[in-house]
């Protein structure tokens, strides 16, 4: 397996500010207009499934999702399901469309998502051999690129077990969303518990790239994360590039006004009737 984590880890001794899988929101327009005014260090794809990808009426479709561009480098595919076959042929596809990595996701709590006894619910103990067969077979599915999983800290409620179980299996990169299912995003991310994380990280796989998710808005106060957890390798930021379009860049890069952002939700604009416009129509 090539070593891009351990690169990217390199790349960027400030630590790692990368931007999270939003359905619906992270496809290929949205990167593109992060690409053009401030990219993160990073990019992932809006999460696709991997049963409709394996799916021969679905797959059309779902092969929109996989669209990138050269300049959204580096890019992960993350992909879910319940199905560790689909996982690794969906994983295969992503290698050969030339992504950077693969990641599971393993935290969303979206009702659709888990029952498919996907998302969050494999944090679920009852589902533990599921969810390392999905890890195991997406890494034979994805030949020499990476693969990572995103979480939650648990369903109900905060299970470190769960967090140690991930870990055993020894990835090149983890990210871990700061909240159980059962809080979605309702209560304040638990940044106190990063340092027993890392602390994990460090006594099972000290290599493991650990990226923290969470009430980030922006790449300074990505820094200011890192810097008061050390052993924290990055940030992934969400819903904060929903309200700060130049959340990525870096600061003196950009102007943040009325008509800077205008300008901007034009582009973006472009972009989208330019990927979804088929034979005229939208």
């Amino acid at each position: 397996m090539n070593n891009f984590w351990k690169q990217q880890k390199e790349n960027h001794p400030q630590g790692l500010v990368v931007v999270a899988p939003m359905a619906d929101v992270t496809d290929n327009p949205f990167r593109e207009m992060l690409a053009e005014h401030g990219a993160p260090d990073v990019f992932w794809n809006e999460f696709v499934s991997a049963d409709g990808l394996m799916h021969p009426d679905a797959r059309p479709v779902l092969e929109q999702m996989l669209h990138y561009t050269e300049r959204q480098r580096p890019i992960i595919a993350q992909i879910f399901s319940g199905d560790a076959d689909n996982c690794r042929e969906a994983a295969g596809l992503c290698a050969k469309e030339g992504f950077d990595g693969v990641d599971i996701n393993m935290g969303c709590p979206a009702r659709n998502i888990i029952k498919q006894v996907s998302g969050s619910e494999l944090a679920k103990p009852e589902h533990r051999e599921r969810a390392s067969r999905i890890i195991t077979e997406t890494q034979k599915g994805a030949g020499d690129i990476p693969v990572s999983v995103k979480t939650r800290l648990g369903f109900h409620e905060i299970d470190m077990e769960w967090i140690r179980f991930v870990l055993e299996h020894k990835l090149p990169c983890f990210t871990i969303h700061l909240r159980t299912k059962k809080e979605m995003s309702k209560v304040p991310a638990h940044w106190e518990l990063v340092d027993d994380i890392i602390a994990l990280r460090d006594e099972i796989c000290p290599d493991t790239v650990l990226i923290a998710n969470g009430d980030v808005s922006n790449r300074r106060e990505a820094y200011q994360r890192i810097q008061e957890h050390p052993g924290l390798d990055g940030v992934m930021i969400g819903r904060g590039v929903l309200a700060d379009p130049w959340a990525f860049a870096h600061e003196g890069t950009y102007t943040d006004t009325v008509e800077n952002r205008i300008s901007l939700a034009l582009q973006h604009s472009r972009y989208f009737i330019d990927e979804y416009t088929i034979d005229g129509e939208l």
